[in-house]
């Protein structure tokens, strides 16, 4: 089971299922996709979001354990993510995506919970802990190949497996000339759909009396002659 964990942000739910729907569709090897919902978490430090700092608890949460991803929630999985756990290296603390903006270098980290490095991320460090999101806490930080964290606007435009809309989703004015919105607004489209009550349940036991309670109800609004 692969186990991934994204920061979730209360102010836009909508990316969180368009995230998780883009890596399920994809993923050749069944997954654990888990939202870090600050208000459930053993710390209040938040920032410009509210898991600014809670992705730096995976490795508590996985009781310092195997490997797991972390993924900001602003982001549209392209590739299978079973492809992205290939890389792991179980020498390294964890691994990342050394993009020219290292600030954002934390915003896809596959831990290696296991490491001794990792076991100083306890909540009372993440609380007040500094320089996190430089990964100061260890110098074994692997590399994983950019194409699983694309920055776009920063980036030239081109193929990748995973897009990182990291100026915002293109959902607004002000970014969707960006790039990529196409991408995001067909998978918005498939996480948010659903078939036809028929297709669901016309061959279920329910289907022969819904039917026929919607007989009963047209024939209260037929008026009597």
């Amino acid at each position: 089971m692969l186990r991934i964990f994204i920061g979730y942000d209360h102010r836009q739910p909508l990316p969180f299922a368009v995230l998780s729907h883009s890596i399920l569709s994809r993923s050749t090897q069944p997954v654990s996709i888990t939202p870090l919902v600050l208000s459930q978490l053993p710390i209040k430090r938040s920032g410009l979001t509210p898991f600014t700092f809670s992705r730096f608890l995976v490795p508590w949460l996985c009781k310092f354990e195997g490997p797991a991803l972390f993924l900001d929630v602003d982001i549209l999985v392209q590739g299978d993510i079973a492809e992205l756990f290939g890389h792991f290296d179980p020498a390294q603390a964890v691994m990342i995506c050394r993009n020219t903006k290292k600030f954002e270098w934390a915003s896809v980290m596959l831990f290696n919970c296991g490491h001794r490095d990792n076991r100083i991320l306890t909540p009372e460090f993440v609380e007040l802990g500094e320089g996190l999101h430089s990964i100061n806490w260890t110098d074994r930080i692997g590399s994983l190949p950019d194409e699983w964290n694309h920055l776009v606007m920063y980036d030239e435009p081109k193929p990748a497996k995973l897009l990182h809309y990291t100026c915002g989703l293109p959902i607004y004015p002000e970014t969707k000339p960006l790039g990529y919105a196409e991408e995001y607004a067909r998978e918005a489209k498939a996480a948010t759909s659903v078939a036809s009550w028929q297709t669901l349940m016309g061959n279920s036991v329910h289907a022969k009396p819904v039917m026929e309670r919607l007989k009963q109800l047209e024939e209260k609004k037929t008026p009597t002659q």
